[in-house]
């Protein structure tokens, strides 16, 4: 199964949205499966629906998967402790990768 986005809605001068943003970049997201793309949004800029604005403004750092081909699937994650070492963080996406994705796929 392919074609899944990981997408981090984030903001500029968020301490806790950068530290999160820094251990996603240093984790092996194409190497889970399914295979991950890793998609960061600012919040404030452009390429954000007002939904999204909506939604996450005041939520940030937030992390959800997208399937690719359905732009309109989009599945919030938990709050992500900072506190995650990135090899914590790749245990809690492998685990939210089955729960989420399966729940997600069940009719």
């Amino acid at each position: 199964m392919k074609g899944f986005e990981l997408i981090l809605y984030t903001r500029s001068g968020c301490c806790l949205c950068e530290g999160l943003e820094e251990k996603l970049k240093n984790i092996p997201l194409k190497e889970l499966s399914p295979e991950l793309q890793f998609v960061i949004k600012n919040i404030d800029g452009d390429g954000v629906t007002n939904l999204e604005k909506k939604k996450y403004s005041m939520e940030v750092p937030v992390l959800t998967f997208r399937l690719s081909k359905d732009r309109d699937l989009i599945i919030d994650l938990p709050r992500v402790s900072p506190r995650l070492t990135k090899e914590d963080l790749l245990r809690w996406l492998k685990k939210m990768l089955c729960e989420k994705i399966h729940i997600e796929q069940d009719p």
